[in-house]
């Protein structure tokens, strides 16, 4: 018998031409899935109105429809990978939320699925998209749901030493990946444990850093020197981003790092303050605005220092390893995949931050090996994500059933009632938190438009 094409929709809280990572990593993992035929692959990213597109996409880029923008992101993503992508994308509506700088979901957006081909699900931070998720239970509409955690909320959360928030934060996280995830993937154990979670790297590096450590690996088997420069650091400027770690570091033992020359490279919130702080140290700091991490300027440095502990799987990490330099970082779950790689030096504490720079400084990388450059690539990725979550071993959709024997099934499967409960008591509450697209945003979806009759819930065996 033929086999069933999967239908894989992937869900995400960003879209391009915002470069972060929640915009960048779905569109890669979507695009490798599609490589197989037997998948039929959907992402669904948000869709902002004007005013928000404003405040989120850089350089002053907007667009008048969703059509205008797809069109950006698949040429966008085809120009990395070397191939057309025949990968869907649709879009829900979204709001920019400026406090929280993030996008959330409005309405019900399992809408933008046909219940046709609702078949499974990949939540890109789960938590993030259900937290006033109000519609269609998740579970209900796809017969596998799996959710992939990028952020780790608690790790902010206590940076701002708000410990009831922090408690919060978990148990609602806790709550909602619960009621609508089958399964997790958590990047590392950076992030929060969990229901029915395993952690496993599933994130690439885009193809041109491969390309960029062939390069450089070509050149040291040649007997050139391949690296000139010495030691950057590049990522979205907020203290919270690891500058504030590395300028404490690179203050606090200036004697012992005399002669280094540091260049950091980003944009954000903290600009101006990381300029002004790096003004105060002996040590050589230079700061630029940020740029692309694939462009030349970055090929020739050595050594790239990275002192966060916020990120889950640090892009920039991996990116810099794949170029072939040497990586100082921090001894944190965050950063676990990367010890595999012999360029990867840990530290646990600031004089071991201090002889792990030095020595980075003296030494010359070592060459990526073919399977080393194969485990950064989205070829890797997508075989760890597709291990992972086993799409072959689900079950397909089941018919539904009589409601007496609904009732009587459920009835003996007291976790499941809960469930079915505690997903009951989060539509209640999302009823009087999410907020509806408005017609013009549900015109430019081509979604029909609402009555103006109020919702109503949408009974115990439909959400």
């Amino acid at each position: 018998m033929e086999k069933k094409q999967q239908h894989i929709a992937i869900f995400t809280t960003a879209s391009l031409p915002w470069l972060t990572g929640t915009a960048v990593n779905p569109l890669f993992r979507a695009a490798y899935l599609a490589k197989d035929e037997g998948r039929k692959v959907t992402l669904v990213i948000p869709w902002l109105s004007l005013k928000d597109q404003k405040h989120v996409y850089p350089d002053k880029i907007t667009y008048d429809s969703p059509a205008e923008q797809e069109k950006y992101v698949r040429q966008w993503v085809e120009e990395r990978t070397g191939s057309t992508t025949h990968l869907n994308i649709r879009f829900y509506p979204g709001k920019f939320c400026l406090d929280k700088r993030s996008i959330l979901a409005l309405g019900d957006i399992t809408e933008v699925i046909p219940d046709a081909e609702a078949d499974i699900a990949v939540l890109e931070e789960p938590e993030h998209l259900t937290w006033y998720h109000h519609g269609k239970r998740w579970k209900k509409k796809f017969r596998l749901v799996i959710g992939v955690i990028h952020t780790n909320y608690l790790e902010y959360v206590k940076r701002e030493k708000n410990s009831l928030q922090a408690f919060l934060v978990k148990q609602i996280n806790n709550w909602v990946v619960g009621i609508y995830c089958h399964r997790v993937i958590r990047l590392s154990a950076a992030t929060q444990e969990l229901p029915r979670s395993t952690i496993c790297n599933v994130h690439g590096v885009n193809p041109k850093f491969l390309e960029i450590g062939n390069k450089k690996k070509a050149q040291q088997q040649n007997g050139e020197k391949a690296f000139t420069k010495g030691a950057y650091y590049i990522g979205k400027m907020v203290w919270s981003k690891g500058y504030k770690e590395l300028l404490k570091l690179l203050r606090d033992h200036q004697k012992e790092l005399a002669g280094l020359e540091v260049d950091l490279f980003g944009n954000g919130e903290d600009s101006a303050a990381v300029q002004e702080a790096a003004k105060k140290l002996a040590v050589a700091i230079r700061v630029h605005p940020g740029r692309d991490h694939a462009d030349p300027l970055f090929h020739d440095y050595k050594v790239f220092l990275n002192p966060s502990t916020t990120d889950v799987v640090c892009t920039t990490t991996a990116e810099a390893l794949a170029m072939g330099k040497i990586v100082v970082c921090a001894n944190h779950p965050s950063n676990e995949f990367f010890k595999q790689f012999p360029n990867c030096r840990t530290y646990d504490n600031a004089k071991g931050f201090v002889e792990a720079t030095n020595k980075a400084l003296n030494d010359e990388p070592c060459p990526l090996t073919d399977d080393q450059l194969h485990e950064l690539s989205w070829e890797a990725a997508t075989e760890r994500f597709l291990k992972a979550v086993n799409l072959d071993a689900v079950p397909p959709k089941k018919l539904t059933n009589s409601p007496s024997k609904l009732y009587v099934s459920t009835s003996l499967n007291l976790r499941k009632n809960l469930e079915d409960a505690s997903a009951m008591m989060h539509f209640v509450g999302t009823g009087f938190l999410n907020e509806q697209p408005d017609e013009e945003q549900r015109k430019e979806l081509g979604l029909a438009l609402r009555s103006k009759k109020r919702a109503n819930y949408p009974g115990k065996w439909g959400f």
